[in-house]
């Protein structure tokens, strides 16, 4: 998968696809694509990284608390019933 540094606009070849989508990784292990030879393998913060639209990366892949309100709702109205 290919994603874009939003600071460089350099693209970056994610290489341990697990990494991105778990929340509990703060970075992961990529490659940037540019110029003609292959770049050495190097870690990237998600919170930089982007699809190449532009678009951020989904909060469930960032936040490992994502679900904290959700969950906290969910057990508020158990506890009342």
């Amino acid at each position: 998968m290919l994603l874009k540094d939003q600071d460089t606009g350099k693209l970056v070849e994610v290489l341990a696809i697990t990494d991105l989508y778990s929340p509990l990784h703060k970075s992961l292990v990529g490659r940037l694509h540019y110029g003609e030879e292959p770049q050495d393998p190097a870690y990237f913060e998600k919170n930089r990284l982007r699809f190449a639209s532009g678009e951020a990366l989904p909060r469930c892949w960032t936040d490992p608390h994502y679900r904290d309100e959700e969950i906290a709702a969910f057990a508020g109205r158990t506890a009342a019933d």
